[in-house]
Protein backbone atom coordinates (compact mmCIF):
# COMPACT_ATOMS: atom_id res chain seq x y z
CA UNK A 1 0.00 0.00 0.00
CA UNK A 2 2.87 2.37 0.83
CA UNK A 3 4.49 1.50 -2.52
CA UNK A 4 1.24 2.33 -4.36
CA UNK A 5 0.98 5.64 -2.44
CA UNK A 6 4.54 6.61 -3.38
CA UNK A 7 3.88 5.68 -7.01
CA UNK A 8 0.83 7.95 -7.06
CA UNK A 9 2.87 10.82 -5.65
CA UNK A 10 5.52 10.25 -8.32
CA UNK A 11 2.91 10.27 -11.09
CA UNK A 12 1.33 13.42 -9.68
CA UNK A 13 4.71 15.14 -9.51
CA UNK A 14 5.48 14.11 -13.08
CA UNK A 15 2.10 15.48 -14.19
CA UNK A 16 2.81 18.81 -12.48
CA UNK A 17 6.20 19.05 -14.20
CA UNK A 18 4.59 18.20 -17.56
CA UNK A 19 1.95 20.88 -17.06
CA UNK A 20 4.55 23.43 -16.01
CA UNK A 21 6.56 22.70 -19.17
CA UNK A 22 3.56 22.87 -21.48
CA UNK A 23 3.49 25.88 -23.79
CA UNK A 24 -0.09 27.08 -24.42
CA UNK A 25 -1.24 27.42 -28.01
CA UNK A 26 -0.75 30.99 -29.22
CA UNK A 27 -4.01 32.27 -30.68
CA UNK A 28 -6.59 35.00 -30.21
CA UNK A 29 -9.07 34.89 -27.33
CA UNK A 30 -12.65 34.21 -28.35
CA UNK A 31 -15.57 36.18 -26.95
CA UNK A 32 -17.33 34.95 -23.83
CA UNK A 33 -20.63 33.22 -24.40
CA UNK A 34 -23.33 35.82 -23.61
CA UNK A 35 -25.80 33.03 -22.78
CA UNK A 36 -25.23 31.63 -19.29
CA UNK A 37 -25.40 27.90 -18.53
CA UNK A 38 -28.54 26.66 -16.81
CA UNK A 39 -28.62 24.15 -13.97
CA UNK A 40 -29.53 21.45 -16.49
CA UNK A 41 -26.54 22.44 -18.66
CA UNK A 42 -24.21 22.15 -15.65
CA UNK A 43 -25.67 18.76 -14.81
CA UNK A 44 -25.10 17.58 -18.37
CA UNK A 45 -21.42 18.51 -18.13
CA UNK A 46 -21.10 16.78 -14.75
CA UNK A 47 -22.29 13.56 -16.39
CA UNK A 48 -19.70 13.67 -19.21
CA UNK A 49 -16.93 11.08 -18.97
CA UNK A 50 -13.50 12.51 -18.13
CA UNK A 51 -11.88 11.37 -21.33
CA UNK A 52 -11.38 12.45 -24.93
CA UNK A 53 -14.97 12.59 -26.09
CA UNK A 54 -15.18 12.70 -29.89
CA UNK A 55 -17.80 11.83 -32.48
CA UNK A 56 -18.82 12.67 -36.01
CA UNK A 57 -21.18 15.62 -36.13
CA UNK A 58 -23.34 17.07 -38.90
CA UNK A 59 -21.77 19.47 -41.43
CA UNK A 60 -25.22 21.05 -41.85
CA UNK A 61 -25.22 22.42 -38.27
CA UNK A 62 -23.49 24.96 -36.08
CA UNK A 63 -22.82 23.54 -32.61
CA UNK A 64 -22.77 25.44 -29.34
CA UNK A 65 -19.39 25.89 -27.68
CA UNK A 66 -20.94 25.84 -24.21
CA UNK A 67 -23.29 22.86 -24.38
CA UNK A 68 -22.72 19.11 -24.39
CA UNK A 69 -23.50 17.86 -27.92
CA UNK A 70 -26.86 16.13 -28.03
CA UNK A 71 -26.23 14.09 -31.17
CA UNK A 72 -24.30 10.86 -30.86
CA UNK A 73 -23.50 10.86 -34.57
CA UNK A 74 -22.73 7.86 -36.77
CA UNK A 75 -19.95 5.48 -35.86
CA UNK A 76 -18.53 5.50 -39.40
CA UNK A 77 -19.06 8.60 -41.53
CA UNK A 78 -19.87 7.79 -45.18
CA UNK A 79 -19.47 10.34 -47.97
CA UNK A 80 -19.88 10.01 -51.73
CA UNK A 81 -17.82 12.34 -53.94
CA UNK A 82 -16.87 12.74 -57.57
CA UNK A 83 -13.28 12.71 -58.67
CA UNK A 84 -12.09 16.33 -58.47
CA UNK A 85 -14.78 17.25 -55.93
CA UNK A 86 -14.27 18.92 -52.56
CA UNK A 87 -16.28 17.43 -49.70
CA UNK A 88 -17.01 18.60 -46.16
CA UNK A 89 -17.48 16.88 -42.82
CA UNK A 90 -17.59 17.90 -39.17
CA UNK A 91 -16.38 16.13 -36.04
CA UNK A 92 -16.92 17.17 -32.43
CA UNK A 93 -14.57 17.08 -29.45
CA UNK A 94 -15.90 17.95 -25.98
CA UNK A 95 -14.54 17.81 -22.47
CA UNK A 96 -15.64 18.48 -18.88
CA UNK A 97 -11.99 19.30 -18.04
CA UNK A 98 -9.38 21.24 -19.99
CA UNK A 99 -7.47 19.47 -22.78
CA UNK A 100 -4.17 21.09 -23.72
CA UNK A 101 -2.61 20.49 -27.12
CA UNK A 102 -5.29 18.46 -28.89
CA UNK A 103 -4.19 17.30 -32.34
CA UNK A 104 -6.07 15.76 -35.28
CA UNK A 105 -4.73 13.62 -38.10
CA UNK A 106 -5.88 11.21 -40.81
CA UNK A 107 -4.48 7.90 -41.95
CA UNK A 108 -4.10 7.16 -45.66
CA UNK A 109 -7.35 6.44 -47.50
CA UNK A 110 -7.32 2.85 -48.77
CA UNK A 111 -9.66 0.95 -51.07
CA UNK A 112 -9.38 -2.64 -52.20
CA UNK A 113 -7.24 -1.58 -55.15
CA UNK A 114 -5.80 1.88 -54.48
CA UNK A 115 -4.52 4.31 -51.86
CA UNK A 116 -5.05 8.05 -51.57
CA UNK A 117 -2.68 9.96 -49.26
CA UNK A 118 -3.83 11.29 -45.91
CA UNK A 119 -3.10 14.79 -47.29
CA UNK A 120 -6.37 14.79 -49.27
CA UNK A 121 -8.03 15.53 -45.91
CA UNK A 122 -7.43 18.71 -43.94
CA UNK A 123 -8.69 19.47 -40.44
CA UNK A 124 -9.56 22.89 -39.02
CA UNK A 125 -10.52 23.83 -35.49
CA UNK A 126 -13.77 25.81 -35.72
CA UNK A 127 -13.70 29.20 -33.99
CA UNK A 128 -16.54 31.19 -32.45
CA UNK A 129 -17.62 34.79 -32.99
CA UNK A 130 -20.46 36.95 -31.71
CA UNK A 131 -23.51 37.27 -33.94
CA UNK A 132 -27.13 38.44 -33.85
CA UNK A 133 -29.59 36.03 -32.36
CA UNK A 134 -31.93 36.23 -35.34
CA UNK A 135 -33.73 38.60 -37.66
CA UNK A 136 -35.68 40.80 -37.52
CA UNK A 137 -35.36 41.85 -33.86
CA UNK A 138 -31.65 41.13 -33.19
CA UNK A 139 -32.30 41.78 -29.51
CA UNK A 140 -29.60 39.48 -28.11
CA UNK A 141 -26.10 38.45 -29.02
CA UNK A 142 -25.23 34.80 -29.47
CA UNK A 143 -21.94 32.96 -29.97
CA UNK A 144 -21.68 31.20 -33.33
CA UNK A 145 -19.21 28.73 -34.84
CA UNK A 146 -17.83 30.02 -38.14
CA UNK A 147 -14.11 30.59 -38.80
CA UNK A 148 -11.87 27.68 -39.77
CA UNK A 149 -8.49 27.80 -38.00
CA UNK A 150 -5.59 25.75 -39.33
CA UNK A 151 -3.69 25.58 -36.03
CA UNK A 152 -1.86 22.21 -35.78
CA UNK A 153 -2.99 21.80 -32.16
CA UNK A 154 -5.55 23.46 -29.92
CA UNK A 155 -6.21 23.97 -26.20
CA UNK A 156 -9.81 23.06 -25.38
CA UNK A 157 -11.17 24.69 -22.24
CA UNK A 158 -13.19 22.82 -19.63
CA UNK A 159 -16.92 22.44 -20.25
CA UNK A 160 -16.65 23.29 -23.93
CA UNK A 161 -17.27 21.66 -27.28
CA UNK A 162 -14.83 22.26 -30.12
CA UNK A 163 -15.95 21.31 -33.64
CA UNK A 164 -13.32 20.09 -36.08
CA UNK A 165 -14.07 20.85 -39.73
CA UNK A 166 -12.80 18.42 -42.35
CA UNK A 167 -12.30 19.13 -46.05
CA UNK A 168 -11.67 16.32 -48.52
CA UNK A 169 -10.10 17.10 -51.91
CA UNK A 170 -10.43 14.12 -54.23
CA UNK A 171 -7.83 14.10 -57.04
CA UNK A 172 -9.24 14.11 -60.58
CA UNK A 173 -7.26 10.97 -61.40
CA UNK A 174 -8.36 9.00 -58.32
CA UNK A 175 -9.53 5.48 -59.03
CA UNK A 176 -13.22 4.90 -58.35
CA UNK A 177 -13.91 2.86 -55.23
CA UNK A 178 -14.66 3.02 -51.52
CA UNK A 179 -11.76 4.32 -49.45
CA UNK A 180 -11.46 3.82 -45.70
CA UNK A 181 -9.51 5.96 -43.26
CA UNK A 182 -9.60 7.14 -39.66
CA UNK A 183 -9.61 10.59 -38.07
CA UNK A 184 -7.56 10.37 -34.89
CA UNK A 185 -7.97 12.94 -32.11
CA UNK A 186 -4.96 12.89 -29.75
CA UNK A 187 -4.13 14.29 -26.33
CA UNK A 188 -0.80 13.69 -24.59
CA UNK A 189 -2.39 12.81 -21.26
CA UNK A 190 -5.71 11.22 -22.17
CA UNK A 191 -4.79 9.14 -25.18
CA UNK A 192 -6.73 9.24 -28.42
CA UNK A 193 -10.12 8.73 -30.00
CA UNK A 194 -10.61 7.29 -33.49
CA UNK A 195 -13.42 8.15 -35.89
CA UNK A 196 -13.72 5.88 -38.97
CA UNK A 197 -14.64 7.36 -42.35
CA UNK A 198 -15.54 5.84 -45.72
CA UNK A 199 -15.35 7.88 -48.92
CA UNK A 200 -17.00 6.45 -51.99
CA UNK A 201 -15.31 7.96 -55.06
CA UNK A 202 -17.50 7.59 -58.15
CA UNK A 203 -16.20 7.58 -61.72
CA UNK A 204 -17.57 11.02 -62.70
CA UNK A 205 -15.05 13.89 -62.85
CA UNK A 206 -15.59 17.46 -61.67
CA UNK A 207 -13.02 19.70 -63.41
CA UNK A 208 -10.91 22.29 -61.60
CA UNK A 209 -12.68 25.44 -60.40
CA UNK A 210 -11.16 27.61 -63.14
CA UNK A 211 -13.12 25.53 -65.68
CA UNK A 212 -16.51 25.84 -63.97
CA UNK A 213 -19.25 27.65 -65.88
CA UNK A 214 -20.88 28.93 -62.65
CA UNK A 215 -20.55 32.73 -62.65
CA UNK A 216 -19.45 33.57 -59.09
CA UNK A 217 -19.08 37.24 -58.22
CA UNK A 218 -18.13 38.02 -54.61
CA UNK A 219 -17.08 41.66 -54.23
CA UNK A 220 -13.54 42.19 -52.98
CA UNK A 221 -12.41 44.97 -50.63
CA UNK A 222 -8.67 45.83 -50.93
CA UNK A 223 -8.70 48.48 -48.18
CA UNK A 224 -10.00 46.00 -45.60
CA UNK A 225 -7.02 43.70 -46.26
CA UNK A 226 -4.51 46.51 -45.71
CA UNK A 227 -6.17 47.57 -42.45
CA UNK A 228 -6.65 44.06 -41.06
CA UNK A 229 -3.02 43.10 -41.71
CA UNK A 230 -1.50 46.45 -40.76
CA UNK A 231 -0.02 47.09 -44.20
CA UNK A 232 0.47 50.23 -46.27
CA UNK A 233 -2.32 50.51 -48.81
CA UNK A 234 -1.24 49.50 -52.36
CA UNK A 235 2.24 48.52 -51.17
CA UNK A 236 3.89 45.35 -52.47
CA UNK A 237 3.17 43.73 -49.12
CA UNK A 238 -0.50 44.69 -49.35
CA UNK A 239 -0.83 43.18 -52.81
CA UNK A 240 0.92 39.98 -51.70
CA UNK A 241 -1.50 39.70 -48.78
CA UNK A 242 -4.36 40.34 -51.21
CA UNK A 243 -3.12 37.59 -53.48
CA UNK A 244 -3.11 35.11 -50.60
CA UNK A 245 -6.64 36.12 -49.55
CA UNK A 246 -7.92 35.94 -53.11
CA UNK A 247 -6.48 32.46 -53.65
CA UNK A 248 -9.42 31.13 -51.59
CA UNK A 249 -11.77 33.02 -53.89
CA UNK A 250 -10.11 31.72 -57.05
CA UNK A 251 -10.41 28.17 -55.72
CA UNK A 252 -14.17 28.74 -55.40
CA UNK A 253 -14.41 29.56 -59.12
CA UNK A 254 -14.67 33.38 -58.88
CA UNK A 255 -15.02 35.05 -62.28
CA UNK A 256 -15.03 38.81 -61.55
CA UNK A 257 -12.48 41.39 -60.37
CA UNK A 258 -14.04 44.19 -58.29
CA UNK A 259 -12.62 47.67 -58.94
CA UNK A 260 -13.63 51.28 -58.24
CA UNK A 261 -13.59 54.36 -60.48
CA UNK A 262 -13.62 57.26 -58.02
CA UNK A 263 -14.83 57.95 -54.49
CA UNK A 264 -16.26 55.05 -52.43
CA UNK A 265 -19.17 53.91 -54.66
CA UNK A 266 -21.25 52.65 -51.73
CA UNK A 267 -20.92 55.73 -49.54
CA UNK A 268 -18.92 53.95 -46.83
CA UNK A 269 -21.44 51.23 -45.91
CA UNK A 270 -18.65 49.00 -44.57
CA UNK A 271 -16.27 49.42 -41.65
CA UNK A 272 -13.52 50.41 -44.12
CA UNK A 273 -14.15 52.95 -46.87
CA UNK A 274 -13.04 51.96 -50.37
CA UNK A 275 -9.91 54.00 -51.05
CA UNK A 276 -9.32 55.33 -54.56
CA UNK A 277 -7.95 53.03 -57.22
CA UNK A 278 -7.91 55.81 -59.83
CA UNK A 279 -6.73 59.33 -58.97
CA UNK A 280 -8.50 62.12 -60.87
CA UNK A 281 -6.76 65.50 -61.35
CA UNK A 282 -8.16 68.70 -62.87
CA UNK A 283 -5.17 70.48 -64.33
CA UNK A 284 -4.70 74.25 -64.24
CA UNK A 285 -5.50 74.42 -67.95
CA UNK A 286 -8.90 72.79 -67.39
CA UNK A 287 -7.96 69.37 -68.82
CA UNK A 288 -8.14 66.11 -66.88
CA UNK A 289 -5.52 63.49 -66.04
CA UNK A 290 -6.04 60.08 -64.46
CA UNK A 291 -3.54 58.00 -62.52
CA UNK A 292 -4.38 54.29 -63.03
CA UNK A 293 -1.39 52.91 -61.10
CA UNK A 294 -3.32 51.31 -58.21
CA UNK A 295 -6.12 50.12 -60.48
CA UNK A 296 -3.60 48.40 -62.74
CA UNK A 297 -1.68 46.80 -59.89
CA UNK A 298 -4.84 45.38 -58.30
CA UNK A 299 -6.14 44.00 -61.59
CA UNK A 300 -2.75 42.51 -62.50
CA UNK A 301 -2.52 40.82 -59.10
CA UNK A 302 -6.03 39.40 -59.44
CA UNK A 303 -5.31 38.09 -62.92
CA UNK A 304 -2.37 36.09 -61.55
CA UNK A 305 -4.81 34.16 -59.31
CA UNK A 306 -6.74 33.00 -62.39
CA UNK A 307 -9.74 35.32 -61.86
CA UNK A 308 -9.97 36.72 -65.36
CA UNK A 309 -13.44 36.63 -66.92
CA UNK A 310 -14.59 40.16 -66.05
CA UNK A 311 -13.43 43.43 -64.51
CA UNK A 312 -16.45 45.20 -63.01
CA UNK A 313 -15.86 48.90 -62.27
CA UNK A 314 -18.04 50.70 -59.72
CA UNK A 315 -19.59 53.15 -60.36
CA UNK A 316 -20.77 55.91 -62.69
CA UNK A 317 -23.61 56.38 -60.21
CA UNK A 318 -22.25 56.16 -56.65
CA UNK A 319 -24.80 55.88 -53.86
CA UNK A 320 -24.42 59.56 -52.93
CA UNK A 321 -23.50 60.66 -56.50
CA UNK A 322 -20.31 62.25 -55.15
CA UNK A 323 -17.00 62.42 -57.02
CA UNK A 324 -13.74 63.88 -55.85
CA UNK A 325 -10.56 65.01 -57.55
CA UNK A 326 -7.38 66.97 -57.03
CA UNK A 327 -7.83 70.56 -58.18
CA UNK A 328 -4.37 71.54 -59.36
CA UNK A 329 -5.17 75.28 -59.29
CA UNK A 330 -6.43 75.15 -55.69
CA UNK A 331 -3.91 72.55 -54.56
CA UNK A 332 -6.59 70.56 -52.69
CA UNK A 333 -9.11 67.75 -53.05
CA UNK A 334 -12.54 68.88 -54.17
CA UNK A 335 -15.78 66.92 -53.76
CA UNK A 336 -18.72 67.55 -56.07
CA UNK A 337 -22.16 66.03 -56.51
CA UNK A 338 -22.61 64.76 -60.08
CA UNK A 339 -26.18 63.55 -60.40
CA UNK A 340 -27.18 61.72 -63.60
CA UNK A 341 -29.07 64.00 -65.97
CA UNK A 342 -27.36 67.15 -64.71
CA UNK A 343 -24.73 68.93 -66.91
CA UNK A 344 -21.98 68.24 -64.37
CA UNK A 345 -22.53 64.49 -64.78
CA UNK A 346 -21.63 64.60 -68.46
CA UNK A 347 -18.85 67.12 -67.87
CA UNK A 348 -17.18 64.84 -65.32
CA UNK A 349 -17.73 61.43 -66.90
CA UNK A 350 -17.28 62.13 -70.62
CA UNK A 351 -13.52 62.83 -70.53
CA UNK A 352 -12.95 60.00 -68.08
CA UNK A 353 -14.78 57.36 -70.12
CA UNK A 354 -12.86 58.28 -73.25
CA UNK A 355 -9.52 58.19 -71.45
CA UNK A 356 -10.38 55.00 -69.54
CA UNK A 357 -11.35 53.24 -72.76
CA UNK A 358 -7.96 54.06 -74.29
CA UNK A 359 -6.14 52.89 -71.18
CA UNK A 360 -7.99 49.58 -71.11
CA UNK A 361 -7.26 49.08 -74.78
CA UNK A 362 -3.55 49.58 -74.14
CA UNK A 363 -3.64 47.07 -71.27
CA UNK A 364 -5.59 44.51 -73.33
CA UNK A 365 -8.51 44.54 -70.88
CA UNK A 366 -11.18 46.42 -72.84
CA UNK A 367 -13.11 43.34 -73.92
CA UNK A 368 -13.55 42.05 -70.35
CA UNK A 369 -14.33 45.34 -68.57
CA UNK A 370 -17.80 46.50 -67.52
CA UNK A 371 -18.95 49.79 -66.06
CA UNK A 372 -21.01 48.49 -63.13
CA UNK A 373 -23.90 49.96 -61.15
CA UNK A 374 -25.51 48.80 -57.92
CA UNK A 375 -29.27 49.10 -57.29
CA UNK A 376 -29.67 52.45 -59.06
CA UNK A 377 -33.04 53.78 -60.17
CA UNK A 378 -34.16 53.53 -63.81
CA UNK A 379 -33.94 57.32 -64.15
CA UNK A 380 -30.30 57.35 -63.02
CA UNK A 381 -29.53 54.33 -65.16
CA UNK A 382 -31.03 55.97 -68.26
CA UNK A 383 -28.62 58.90 -68.05
CA UNK A 384 -25.60 56.69 -67.31
CA UNK A 385 -26.38 54.20 -70.07
CA UNK A 386 -26.88 56.97 -72.63
CA UNK A 387 -23.55 58.62 -71.83
CA UNK A 388 -21.70 55.29 -71.78
CA UNK A 389 -23.03 54.45 -75.24
CA UNK A 390 -22.00 57.86 -76.54
CA UNK A 391 -18.47 57.96 -75.10
CA UNK A 392 -17.34 54.34 -74.82
CA UNK A 393 -19.72 51.87 -76.48
CA UNK A 394 -16.91 49.30 -76.49
CA UNK A 395 -17.13 49.06 -72.69
CA UNK A 396 -19.50 46.52 -71.20
CA UNK A 397 -22.33 47.29 -68.81
CA UNK A 398 -23.17 45.50 -65.53
CA UNK A 399 -25.89 45.99 -62.93
CA UNK A 400 -26.99 44.61 -59.58
CA UNK A 401 -30.68 45.08 -60.32
CA UNK A 402 -33.62 45.51 -57.96
CA UNK A 403 -35.87 47.44 -60.38
CA UNK A 404 -36.32 44.94 -63.25
CA UNK A 405 -34.03 47.21 -65.26
CA UNK A 406 -32.63 44.25 -67.14
CA UNK A 407 -35.65 44.51 -69.46
CA UNK A 408 -34.73 48.11 -70.33
CA UNK A 409 -31.04 47.54 -71.02
CA UNK A 410 -30.76 44.44 -73.14
CA UNK A 411 -27.13 45.27 -74.00
CA UNK A 412 -25.92 44.62 -70.43
CA UNK A 413 -23.20 41.94 -70.28
CA UNK A 414 -23.78 41.13 -66.63
CA UNK A 415 -27.17 41.37 -64.89
CA UNK A 416 -27.70 40.27 -61.31
CA UNK A 417 -31.23 40.33 -59.85
CA UNK A 418 -32.12 40.63 -56.16
CA UNK A 419 -33.42 37.23 -55.03
CA UNK A 420 -35.82 38.69 -52.48
CA UNK A 421 -37.25 41.33 -54.84
CA UNK A 422 -37.60 39.77 -58.28
CA UNK A 423 -37.02 36.74 -60.45
CA UNK A 424 -35.75 37.20 -63.98
CA UNK A 425 -38.15 35.76 -66.53
CA UNK A 426 -36.73 32.50 -67.82
CA UNK A 427 -37.17 33.46 -71.45
CA UNK A 428 -34.97 36.49 -70.79
CA UNK A 429 -32.30 34.30 -69.19
CA UNK A 430 -32.31 32.03 -72.25
CA UNK A 431 -32.23 34.99 -74.65
CA UNK A 432 -29.34 36.63 -72.80
CA UNK A 433 -27.41 33.38 -72.60
CA UNK A 434 -27.69 33.02 -76.39
CA UNK A 435 -25.95 36.42 -76.65
CA UNK A 436 -23.21 35.28 -74.23
CA UNK A 437 -24.57 37.53 -71.46
CA UNK A 438 -24.65 36.50 -67.78
CA UNK A 439 -27.79 36.50 -65.67
CA UNK A 440 -27.31 35.84 -61.97
CA UNK A 441 -29.04 36.50 -58.63
CA UNK A 442 -27.82 38.08 -55.42
CA UNK A 443 -28.48 37.94 -51.69
CA UNK A 444 -27.41 40.60 -49.20
CA UNK A 445 -29.26 41.77 -46.08
CA UNK A 446 -32.07 39.44 -47.13
CA UNK A 447 -33.80 37.13 -47.57
CA UNK A 448 -33.96 35.76 -44.05
CA UNK A 449 -33.64 32.23 -45.46
CA UNK A 450 -31.61 30.91 -47.14
CA UNK A 451 -28.56 33.10 -46.66
CA UNK A 452 -24.97 33.16 -45.45
CA UNK A 453 -25.12 35.16 -42.21
CA UNK A 454 -23.06 33.95 -39.25
CA UNK A 455 -26.31 32.77 -37.64
CA UNK A 456 -27.50 30.98 -40.80
CA UNK A 457 -27.14 27.21 -40.69
CA UNK A 458 -24.31 26.01 -42.97
CA UNK A 459 -26.61 24.09 -45.32
CA UNK A 460 -28.28 27.36 -46.33
CA UNK A 461 -25.14 28.38 -48.21
CA UNK A 462 -25.30 25.17 -50.24
CA UNK A 463 -29.00 25.80 -50.93
CA UNK A 464 -28.04 28.92 -52.88
CA UNK A 465 -26.37 26.67 -55.44
CA UNK A 466 -29.54 24.60 -55.72
CA UNK A 467 -31.64 27.75 -56.11
CA UNK A 468 -29.36 28.63 -58.99
CA UNK A 469 -30.25 25.36 -60.67
CA UNK A 470 -33.96 25.72 -59.88
CA UNK A 471 -34.28 29.10 -61.60
CA UNK A 472 -31.62 28.38 -64.26
CA UNK A 473 -29.43 31.37 -63.38
CA UNK A 474 -25.82 31.43 -64.55
CA UNK A 475 -24.42 32.04 -61.07
CA UNK A 476 -24.68 34.38 -58.08
CA UNK A 477 -23.32 37.60 -56.61
CA UNK A 478 -22.80 38.60 -53.02
CA UNK A 479 -21.92 42.10 -51.99
CA UNK A 480 -18.96 41.28 -49.79
CA UNK A 481 -16.25 38.65 -49.78
CA UNK A 482 -14.04 40.42 -47.24
CA UNK A 483 -15.59 43.70 -46.01
CA UNK A 484 -14.62 42.93 -42.44
CA UNK A 485 -15.90 44.68 -39.31
CA UNK A 486 -13.38 45.89 -36.75
CA UNK A 487 -12.52 42.46 -35.34
CA UNK A 488 -14.49 39.72 -37.12
CA UNK A 489 -12.83 36.90 -35.16
CA UNK A 490 -14.37 38.39 -32.02
CA UNK A 491 -17.59 39.93 -33.33
CA UNK A 492 -19.22 39.43 -36.75
CA UNK A 493 -21.75 42.24 -36.33
CA UNK A 494 -21.54 45.58 -38.10
CA UNK A 495 -24.01 48.47 -38.24
CA UNK A 496 -27.57 47.62 -39.18
CA UNK A 497 -26.58 44.64 -41.35
CA UNK A 498 -27.29 41.10 -40.17
CA UNK A 499 -24.20 39.58 -38.55
CA UNK A 500 -21.75 38.26 -41.13
CA UNK A 501 -23.52 40.01 -44.00
CA UNK A 502 -20.37 41.93 -44.94
CA UNK A 503 -17.94 39.03 -45.36
CA UNK A 504 -17.57 35.30 -46.07
CA UNK A 505 -13.92 34.71 -45.17
CA UNK A 506 -11.68 36.00 -42.39
CA UNK A 507 -8.37 37.90 -42.35
CA UNK A 508 -5.14 35.95 -42.77
CA UNK A 509 -6.76 33.65 -45.35
CA UNK A 510 -9.16 31.83 -43.06
CA UNK A 511 -12.24 30.25 -44.58
CA UNK A 512 -15.60 29.75 -42.84
CA UNK A 513 -18.32 27.13 -42.54
CA UNK A 514 -20.58 29.14 -44.83
CA UNK A 515 -17.92 29.76 -47.47
CA UNK A 516 -17.07 26.07 -47.66
CA UNK A 517 -20.73 25.12 -47.93
CA UNK A 518 -21.22 27.80 -50.58
CA UNK A 519 -18.59 25.93 -52.61
CA UNK A 520 -20.58 22.73 -52.05
CA UNK A 521 -23.58 24.42 -53.65
CA UNK A 522 -21.53 25.65 -56.61
CA UNK A 523 -20.17 22.14 -57.13
CA UNK A 524 -23.72 20.76 -57.02
CA UNK A 525 -24.78 23.22 -59.72
CA UNK A 526 -21.80 22.23 -61.85
CA UNK A 527 -22.56 18.54 -61.43
CA UNK A 528 -26.21 18.97 -62.45
CA UNK A 529 -25.19 20.79 -65.63
CA UNK A 530 -22.70 18.14 -66.75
Amino acid sequence: MKLFHNLMLLLAATSVVACADYVPVETFAEADDPVALTADDEAAWAAVEKNINAAWGDADCRYSRSLVPQEEGVETLKITLWRGEKGQAQALVWTPEGLDGVECSFADFKSADATLPASIAQTFFVRYTLADQFLPTREKAVLMADMLDNLPRFDIAAKTTRPVWVTLDIPEDAAAGTYKSTLTVRHAGWGKAKLPIEVEVVKHVLPAAKEWSYHLDLWQHPTAIARAEGLELWSDEHLEAGKRQMALLADAGQKVITTTLNKDPWNHQCYDAYEDMIRWTLRKDGSWSYDYTNFDRWVEMMLTTGINKMINCYSMVPWNCELHYMDEAKGEMVTVKAEPGKPIFNDMWSPFLKDFKQHLQQKGWLSITNIAMDERSPEQMDAAAKLLQECAPELGFALADNHNSYKRYTMMNDVCAALRRQLVDHEDIVMRRAKNQNTTFYVCCGPYFPNTFTWSQPYEAEMLGWLNVTYDYDGMLRWAYNSWPSDPQMDSRFGSWPAGDTYLTYPQCHSSLRFERLIDGIESAEKVRR
